[in-house]
């Protein structure tokens, strides 16, 4: 797999992200795909396979009103992408956090992704 290849499947994944569309996010993806965030260097959220990723695909699409990520960059690093983006939404709930539904985020980001058999195999976001 080259990386335009790669590069394709990170645009669809993160198109159908901006788009709410859970099922386009699956189709780029690995069965046993790795999903971790961190803030602040430390990790948060943590899945293993498909099924796991789409029902925190399914929590986080239902946490905005709007969101948006807009790739800054993508970079090769060995043989996996690195991929800077800026990330804007507008919360449609409450947050335990304090946070209110109408609050805007703006956060920038980066994310690493890894390969097996032409699809996204790892994804590693830190903000």
């Amino acid at each position: 797999m080259d990386n335009m290849q790669k590069e394709v499947l990170i645009r669809q994944y993160i198109n159908a992200y901006n788009n709410f569309d859970v099922e386009g996010m699956l189709n780029v993806l690995h069965q046993d795909i790795v999903f971790r965030n961190y803030s602040n260097n430390v990790m948060e959220i943590e899945t293993t396979g498909i099924e796991q990723f789409r029902q925190l695909a399914e929590q986080g699409a239902k946490l905005f009103a709007e969101r948006r990520q807009t790739i800054d960059e993508i970079q090769t690093v060995e043989n996996n992408m690195k991929v800077t983006v800026d990330f804007e939404g507008v919360l449609a709930a409450d947050m335990p956090s304090g946070l209110k539904a109408g609050s805007r985020i703006n956060l920038k980001g980066l994310s690493l992704f890894e390969f097996i058999d032409g699809r996204i195999s790892r994804i590693e976001d830190y903000s």
